[in-house]
């Protein structure tokens, strides 16, 4: 038994919820290594025979899914997990020196945490939040237009222990393990908090808006398929 029963028991409650949401349950494989590494802080072997075992799968098809996926780690990580994305707009922006400065700063490695225990980092390839570049994450939270100091300063505060809030989003920064609980499937009442996009990610819409633009009228569905059907008579 990879667990001890107490854990077991929380974990097979919760994977039984997760496991019930999917016609087939090889399906629910992600989720339910989120809810293992929420209870670990990493997906440990343990973990990897406990979703195996619930899923009717093999270890070795667990464990390549495992190792395929970087944001399940294999061995514990800090419980502020910082990732800088080093793909081109950031990197140019200065990410590829903020992520430098801090594996200077902090001593550490990829994935390895502070001796204390509460930060780790990565290098990211794209956060998805171009026009705030260069932009880090924690625990997948936006902080964004950062700087090396102001890098430095983030990771400071976290390891004192100081009140952290995202640039955009909920106001209050999950640990790890919960940010896995999370993408789990059980959340943390706090999706709607906070700004979800700024002025940079709205700007677009904002000029739209001020010279009267809009999308074109998309034809009814009879329409596009008699237009869709001319298109193909025609000669190439």
């Amino acid at each position: 038994m990879p667990f001890p029963e107490e854990v077991r028991s929380r974990l097979d409650a919760d994977a039984t919820q997760i496991i019930g949401r999917y016609p087939g349950s090889r399906s629910a494989l992600l989720p339910l290594l989120h809810l293992v590494q929420a209870e670990q802080g990493y997906v440990s072997a343990d973990g990897i025979e406990y979703c195996a075992a619930k899923l009717g799968l093999t270890e070795t098809e667990v464990t390549g899914v495992v190792t395929f996926y970087t944001m399940y780690k294999r061995h514990p990580v800090g419980e502020y997990h910082v990732g800088v994305c080093t793909n081109t707009l950031c990197a140019v922006m200065g990410g590829d020196h903020i992520l430098a400065d801090l594996h200077s700063y902090l001593g550490v490695g990829d994935d390895e945490p502070t001796p204390d225990g509460a930060v780790s980092i990565e290098h990211v390839e794209c956060n998805a939040a171009c026009d705030y570049a260069p932009v880090v994450m924690v625990n997948w939270e936006f902080f964004d237009n950062m700087t090396p100091a102001s890098a430095r300063e983030l990771t400071d505060d976290l390891r004192a222990g100081n009140r952290v809030t995202p640039t955009r989003g909920p106001g209050r920064l999950c640990t790890w393990r919960e940010a896995s609980r999370i993408l789990a499937g059980f959340n943390d009442d706090q999706a709607t908090d906070g700004p979800a996009a700024g002025p940079a990610s709205l700007l677009g819409l904002r000029i739209a808006r001020e010279h009267g633009w809009t999308a074109p009228e998309r034809a009814p569905a009879g329409r596009r398929a008699a237009n869709e059907s001319n298109e193909s008579k025609e000669p190439r």
